[in-house]
């Protein structure tokens, strides 16, 4: 038996391998798993035309451990191999078996192999310092034995075994400091192993577990025995595969409480499967509720992505634009290029084309429950509506035509939700914007003084209450070519001709008294005008350009020091309210009280706005001197 190196290999390649490659070093377990799958498969292949050849209830996966000799042993009754192919796909490091057999086969009779680069077998070496491999080809005499202890090399030899397939034989490492080799034989840690990784494996994978019994007979003290039986590790067939009129929506309901650990069934079920261009199967949820920690930075979104049923990747965040971070579920197929530890994706056109294809399903199902079940939809939106707006106003808009059509909001003519659509339909035959206000709260913003005379009008008013809702309109400009417009603009145009006549006369004959009363504020206001948007309150206050009242609270609601950007901010008087005669007659007779009336009108009108005033000392005293 002589002692053979590697093919063209150095033991810095090995190193490299084991200590590189891999994330974890419990993913050696789903390499060896998923070879043996592979052995396997390749073997029920043979027996669709070999009748000698064992039939699909005959194979299965087998582990045992054996903590005594420190050695964890996956038998398959596969294909096995040949001495010619022990020394092609163990003796050269990367040379994959499997991607060679797939490739021989004809084109329109491919099987689905999962391991294709030939590195899987050597995680081994991540747990166990020697490896041992008995092995006997399919319709062939001979078996033989490899062994290996590392990058030094490997010995094969002839070996006795009975039947066909394969048994991988690792002596598992002694503990060292941080890395406890140890529990790789408990049947604990590998039975959760082969359900995080392996469940779906179309294969039994059985193992001999023990457990405490009572063997006492009924109506005696319990006597507990320590008893051993054969069990099946995983569940493989993964609930995704199966036809949707197969499972039941508790059925449904149950994988995902189960999966996700959340204790309410899902809002939304999505089921896929598709072939085209790239064939994939997914299941997917929405939450009933907002998942732990969501607006955190720890919270990790991402579909789990299968291959033929073997884990991949925990989280792909590749599969969900942001916007849909939300959603969980898995996403399994066959057809994508994994690099060689099978653990990061290439990013190539079958995933891009996946992801684009779940972002237009995930849409569509939100639209179909927009229309025939709006009150679920609403539970989401109270749950997700903020990251659909974040969709919209992150990366300069891009997604916004994508998601517009998701958006709705409060509304003065409802105490449900409307949508942008529903607004336009009721809007007023001479309406010419989609009319919002921002505030804190429907009530606050119900008590705008600009809110009464858009009320009387008979226009709608959408209600922001959400720091990003003026932001998504800014972003959308339109909608339907309707613009939006908010009730505090200067330009909100909620008057007739009549009373714009009657404004801009009111204007022209105060001219100077407002001027005056710009220059008493000492640069507060941008301007003073006589106001078209009142009713029967004395004053407000709108924003002059693109920065609104509502986005100056927004950047200063944001930390730090440095300095935030402010709205140019006029005051606005209504020119029939007999605070305004006060006013003007304070004008004529005495500056100086009119330079204090302006200044506490325009405190009052920060404080409507919702706005802090900046000087409170000096507010009390100009009205304390009133008074006296």
């Amino acid at each position: 038996m002589a002692k053979k190196d590697f093919k063209a290999e150095s033991k810095r390649l090995l190193d490299l391998m084991i200590n590189s490659i891999y994330t974890h070093k419990e993913i050696f377990l789903r390499e060896i798993i998923s070879n043996a799958s592979d052995a396997i498969d390749k073997l029920h292949f043979i027996s669709l035309t070999d009748e000698n050849a064992p039939q699909a209830s005959d194979f299965a996966i087998t582990i045992a451990a054996d903590k005594d000799n420190r050695t964890l042993t996956i038998s398959d009754n596969g294909i096995g191999m040949s001495q010619e192919e022990l020394e092609d796909n163990l003796g050269t490091i990367a040379k994959s078996g499997s991607f060679q057999f797939k490739k021989d086969m004809p084109q329109d009779e491919k099987t689905d192999i999962i391991g294709q680069f030939g590195v899987g077998f050597y995680s081994a070496f991540m747990v166990a310092d020697e490896v041992t491999v008995i092995t006997k080809k399919y319709n062939s005499d001979t078996a033989y034995k490899w062994n290996s202890t590392g990058a030094e090399g490997y010995t094969i030899e002839e070996c006795d075994k009975d039947t066909a397939g394969t048994q991988i034989i690792m002596h598992i490492k002694s503990d060292a400091d941080e890395e406890k080799y140890s529990e790789y034989l408990e049947q604990y840690k590998i039975m959760s192993l082969v359900k995080k990784y392996s469940d779906y494996i179309h294969y039994p994978i059985k193992m001999e577990i023990e457990k405490s019994e009572n063997t006492a007979p009924e109506g005696e003290e319990p006597k507990y025995e320590t008893v051993s039986e054969i069990q099946t590790l995983n569940s493989m067939v993964p609930i995704w595969r199966r036809a949707k009129s197969e499972v039941s929506d508790q059925e449904f309901n149950d994988y995902y409480k189960e999966k996700f650990t959340d204790m309410s069934d899902p809002l939304v079920t999505i089921h896929v499967s598709a072939d085209g261009m790239v064939s994939y199967k997914a299941l997917m949820y929405i939450p009933s509720a907002l998942p732990y920690g969501y607006y955190t930075k720890d919270f990790e979104k991402g579909l789990q992505l299968y291959s033929n049923g073997v884990m991949i990747m925990d989280r792909c965040e590749q599969l969900l634009p942001d916007y849909f971070r939300f959603v969980k579920g898995i996403v399994d197929s066959q057809d994508l290029s994994l690099n060689i530890s099978r653990e990061l994706l290439q990013h190539d056109r079958q995933l891009k084309i996946i992801s684009k294809n779940i972002e237009k399903k995930i849409k569509s199902e939100l639209a179909k429950l927009m229309k025939n079940d709006f009150e679920k939809y609403s539970t989401f939106w109270k749950n997700f509506g903020l990251q659909i707006k974040y969709g919209i106003v992150s990366d300069y808009g891009m997604n916004k035509d994508a998601l517009k059509d998701l958006l709705v909001f409060s509304s003065s003519a409802s105490d449900k939700y409307t949508t942008l659509s529903d607004y336009i339909s009721r809007m007023r035959e001479q309406q010419k914007f989609i009319y919002y206000a921002c505030g804190e709260s429907t009530e606050q913003i119900s008590a705008l003084p600009q809110a009464e005379l858009c009320r009387d009008k008979g226009y709608e008013m959408l209600y922001f209450t959400d720091e990003a809702d003026e932001f998504v309109v800014q972003m959308l400009g339109a909608f339907d070519e309707k613009e939006f417009k908010s009730i505090t603009a200067e330009d909100a145009q909620l008057e007739n001709e009549e009373e714009k006549e009657k404004v801009e006369k009111q204007a022209e004959e105060n001219k100077e008294m407002l001027d005056f009363l710009q220059g008493a504020l000492g640069g507060r206001a941008s301007k003073v005008v006589i106001s078209h948007k009142l009713k029967s309150h004395p004053i407000c206050l709108s924003a002059d350009g693109q920065l609104t009242l509502d986005m100056e609270k927004y950047f200063a609601s944001l930390p730090g020091d440095q300095p935030k950007p402010k709205a140019a901010k006029v005051l606005e008087l209504n020119g029939d309210h007999k605070v305004f005669l006060a006013l003007k007659n304070a004008y004529e007779n005495d500056k100086d009280k009119a330079t204090k009336y302006v200044n506490i009108l325009f405190d009052q009108a920060m404080l409507i706005a919702g706005f802090p005033i900046e000087n409170t000392v000096s507010y009390c005293d100009m009205v304390c001197d009133l008074m006296n």
